[in-house]
């Protein structure tokens, strides 16, 4: 990869990786056996069928679901208990994509994980075959376009960009220059009432020191104008509902951007006296959920000002503090709530004045554990525990509201896994559409276009969203999950 100030770089991000990718002017000659560089001591990922297309590889190894367009054949693929996601392209791209998602995983930015670059693969007669890219799979996750099949809040194309324009500042603020910004190349988790985006197509991107202003005003412009072009395919496809204006929500998108990066990155001039407003600053970017490891404060050359300017920012300011507290690693949102339960709790049993680590402790014991535990096993693989969490608690305020008092906790898990849970199932027509627009926009192999008979799998055994390796849904993965055994291959849209 190819960076215009390498020196300045990251350390973390200079040495992430031993796999370099080359100019692409200059590209050395196919190895002539299979490569694989792995950041994987999964043994089974050396006995994959490396040497047939990545179209062709059988129905057993694969893993049913849901993606949207990809120009690249994308399969998701069983290695032993994990799932992978394996795109099939070109050397240069694949060690490129590789490193870069690497160095951008070393930076603690929301990326999928890359697991392996193969190259040197040849088909039994040993004709050359594209180099493949192996990402993790992203668990929980959605694409865009399954999050439309059904069941959408009238504000879910809202949430997705407000979680979009926290990915793209984040991944500025870093350095990376993305290139190709599209809800196509992101994947999406719930987050509570909103979600957490994941970058999964990094093709195009660049990663430097810093940015400039037109390096990024170019990649907000790209993405209002795909994020636009995308909505209206949704509209066109009547997943989209009426009342949604697709100009408005990417001008959204503008507007989101730039005031996050305003709140994370502006100078804020103050007099002697309101010193005050240092930690209101603070405050509130917590609120927005970043840690200000670093603030820059300095005296005005009036000498009547002083000068404040956050320096470093990170996110993920309340799940680092239920982690801390809990050992529980959830998205920032999902954080946020189970901390104020934590709050609650600690009132409701008149505890203030106790260490919050103790109390956090019994409180998992008493409250967290048994209600995640009433999970029916078949969800088990669809729904984060902390997600669970979360809409058990809005469940519970809408009955104890409805019937005018409060609501045992058990009574409201049951009540919601019986009246809430089932209806976020997408139905195997919806997954088989969604799936056969993903078809569609291959370009590179002309396995994908055969007749589904004659490869002997349907459009369900595959897995792409946008140009990226992943593209993952909720169905398959995780506590002994076979899809085979769910004709139905559930996900969630919520």
């Amino acid at each position: 990869m190819e960076t215009n100030d390498q020196s300045q770089l990251d350390p973390r991000a200079v040495n992430a990786t031993s796999v370099k990718a080359e100019d692409g002017n200059e590209e050395s000659k196919e190895p002539e056996t299979l490569n694989i560089t792995a950041a994987s001591s999964n043994p089974k990922m050396f006995t994959l069928p490396w040497n047939q297309p990545l179209a062709m590889w059988p129905d057993d190894l694969l893993v049913n679901l849901p993606r949207g367009i990809s120009r690249h054949v994308v399969r998701f693929v069983r290695v032993g208990d994990d799932v992978y996601a394996m795109k099939e392209i070109t050397r240069s791209v694949a060690e490129r994509e590789y490193e870069l998602l690497r160095r951008l995983r070393k930076l603690d930015l929301p990326t999928v994980t890359p697991i392996a670059v193969v190259t040197g693969r040849h088909d039994k007669d040993g004709n050359p075959l594209e180099a493949m890219l192996v990402t993790e799979h992203l668990k929980y996750s959605l694409p865009y376009r399954a999050l439309f099949a059904r069941n959408l809040r009238t504000d879910t194309a809202e949430r997705l960009i407000d979680a979009l324009a926290v990915l793209m500042v984040r991944l500025h603020l870093a350095g990376f220059y993305w290139g190709d910004v599209s809800l196509s190349n992101v994947l999406f988790l719930r987050d509570a009432d909103a979600y957490s985006a994941f970058l999964v197509d990094a093709e195009t991107g660049d990663l430097h020191a810093n940015l400039t202003e037109g390096q990024r005003e170019y990649d907000i412009d790209l993405a209002r104008t795909n994020i636009i072009g995308e909505l209206m395919d949704l509209s066109s496809g009547k997943l989209l509902p009426g009342d949604v204006d697709e100009v408005e929500v990417g001008n959204r998108l503008v507007d989101r951007y730039h005031s996050l990066w305003s709140a994370l990155t502006d100078v804020e001039t103050f007099n002697p006296d309101e010193m005050w407003k240092i930690e209101k600053r603070v405050n509130k970017l917590n609120e927005l959920g970043f840690d200000v490891d670093e603030l820059e404060v300095k005296t005005a050359a009036d000498g009547t000002h002083v000068l404040v300017r956050p320096r470093v920012v990170d996110a993920g300011y309340a799940s680092r503090k239920l982690m801390r507290l809990t050992g529980l690693d959830v998205q920032e949102n999902q954080a946020r709530r189970l901390l104020n339960d934590l709050d609650t709790y600690r009132a409701s049993t008149w505890r203030q004045n106790e260490d919050l680590e103790v109390v956090a402790t019994d409180w998992m014991r008493e409250v967290y554990e048994p209600t995640v535990r009433m999970i029916p096993p078949e969800y088990r693989s669809q729904i984060e525990p902390a997600q669970f969490f979360h809409e058990v608690l809005d469940h519970r305020w809408f009955l104890a509201e409805h019937a005018g008092h409060d609501i045992p906790m058990a009574e409201a898990v049951q009540s919601y896994v019986k009246n809430v849970l089932p209806q976020y199932k997408l139905d195997k027509k919806a997954m088989k559409d969604i799936n056969a627009d993903a078809d569609s926009g291959v370009i590179d192999d002309e396995f994908t276009y055969a007749d589904d008979s004659a490869r002997g799998q349907g459009a369900e055994g595959e897995g792409a969203e946008g140009d990226g390796a992943e593209g993952e849904g909720a169905a398959g993965e995780g506590d002994g999950y076979n899809p085979e055994d769910d004709p139905d291959a559930a996900v969630w849209s919520h």
